[in-house]
């Protein structure tokens, strides 16, 4: 297993139609999520192990996978949305979704970004704005689009079993 974070080669004829968000993203940094996240392995594997007093192997990287996978993944998720790189396991439609959709709602809609960012689920976000007196229309209609619930990504070691 490679340990360090590499940067894709754009691939120009894959992106789609010139001015699409898929075009742009041509122009952006494009990562692999399953390539960064091995970094994050590598850091969390030597903590542990200075932790422990001795190698802990493999199990690190299980253990990094339940604590923090989900956190990490809405975070490159949140990136793609922004526009700020294009992860190629995300839909190539999402990128840069924040900087084209809702400019209208833009405080409604960075409200319901900075909810997303520290962890809530869409369920607390309507709760949110229902205590809050807002219109509950704009809300659905951005989490819709956002569909937080369709971009999860299983890791490939989290297919081969869990060893936690």
């Amino acid at each position: 297993m490679s340990l360090s974070p590499q940067t894709l080669s754009p691939n120009p004829s894959s992106c789609g139609a010139v001015g699409s968000a898929a075009a742009f993203a041509c122009d952006a940094n494009r990562r692999s999520i399953y390539v960064d996240c091995e970094d994050e392995f590598a850091r969390f594997k030597w903590l542990e192990s200075e932790k422990a007093g001795h190698d802990v192997g493999e199990l690190a990287i299980y253990r990094w996978l339940k604590m923090h996978w989900w956190g990490y993944l809405r975070a490159r998720w949140l990136e793609h949305l922004q526009g700020k790189c294009f992860w190629i396991e995300l839909d190539r439609g999402d990128f840069g979704l924040l900087l084209r959709a809702f400019q209208e709602e833009k405080d409604l809609l960075d409200a319901i970004v900075g909810h997303l960012k520290d962890g809530r689920e869409n369920l607390d976000v309507i709760r949110w704005a229902k205590a809050n007196q807002i219109s509950i229309e704009p809300v659905i209609r951005i989490l819709e689009a956002l569909d937080i619930n369709s971009r999860r990504l299983v890791h490939e070691i989290e297919l081969r079993g869990s060893h936690c």
